[in-house]
């Protein structure tokens, strides 16, 4: 069976922990955990613990941003 072009392959895409998340966005952990909780920010749970995907990472912060100036 082929495969679409425009279809992910989850082994494609990198996730990133939450506390990466955090970093990145210089935001404390807390603050990803109500992201992703309220829906803001998808994520996969594996086992006890939450992966993001950077992709998702990057959508998010390129909606969220706006000109000041």
């Amino acid at each position: 069976m082929a495969s679409e072009p425009s279809e992910i392959h989850l082994a494609q895409v990198q996730f990133l922990t939450v506390a990466e998340v955090a970093a990145m966005m210089r935001v404390s952990k807390m603050t990803v955990y109500r992201l992703v909780h309220g829906g803001e920010l998808p994520a996969a749970r594996v086992g006890r613990s939450f992966r993001v995907p950077k992709s998702a990472v990057e959508e998010y912060l390129r909606s969220a941003y706006f000109d000041a100036g």
